[in-house]
């Protein structure tokens, strides 16, 4: 029996997920979900009711996104996202936990601020990408480290990066021309080095539900 991962294409965090399994080479069933008609298999799984769930053979079941990437580069770990003995494991962990906590608030808030009205202080549009840009200054000023790496966290992608592009992806996506006009060159060539990567357009294939 392989490993189940529910899924949704276009969620961040399902990316997230498979991006790691992909990399460290776990074999698994992909079961794509409509989120408006989620399956019951799934719901028993996880009665959370959010993607990515991932079912293992012996019935335990994982069923937060950083867990699962985890997850699988402790099965396997070839291109070293971990580090050595998990050496990069307490960095990424700590800039998730801001990717994941204000600064997905803030993400929502960008996307969609007509949702947010009437729920304390209303704020436009600009405010809150305003927020969100200390993430991304955070970001710019990791890849501008020890000469410019390239990279968040040392000299090679890591699970850092894999963890945090999806979100940048969606920050950039609502106004990709300022994003792209925008003074954060270096996260710039790193959303478009990832996103164009043999990687990204393996786990963002389309997948019938």
């Amino acid at each position: 029996m392989l490993p189940i991962l529910y899924s949704f294409r276009r969620c961040p965090y399902a990316m997230r997920a498979r991006l790691a399994l992909n990399v460290s080479g776990t074999a698994y069933v992909l079961r794509e979900v409509a989120l408006r008609d989620k399956p019951a298999a799934m719901l028993t799984a996880s009665p959370k009711g959010t993607v990515p769930v991932l079912v293992l053979p012996d019935g335990r079941v994982i069923d937060e996104s950083y867990d699962i990437m985890r997850w699988a580069l402790q099965q396997n770990d070839p291109d070293n996202w971990l580090g050595h003995d998990g050496h990069y494991l307490d960095a990424a962990s700590a800039l998730v936990a801001c990717n994941d906590g204000p600064f997905k608030a803030t993400l929502d808030r960008y996307k969609y601020p007509e949702r947010y009205s009437g729920q304390g202080a209303d704020h436009s549009q600009s405010h809150y990408r305003s927020e969100g840009e200390l993430f991304l200054q955070t970001l710019e000023d990791r890849l501008a480290a020890d000469g410019g790496s390239h990279w968040l966290l040392g000299q090679h992608m890591t699970l850092a990066d894999a963890a945090i592009l999806p979100f940048i992806r969606q920050f950039a996506a609502v106004d990709q021309q300022w994003f792209d006009q925008s003074h954060y060159r270096r996260l710039q060539e790193w959303c478009a080095f990832l996103l164009n990567s043999d990687l990204f357009a393996a786990v963002m294939q389309k997948h019938k539900v």
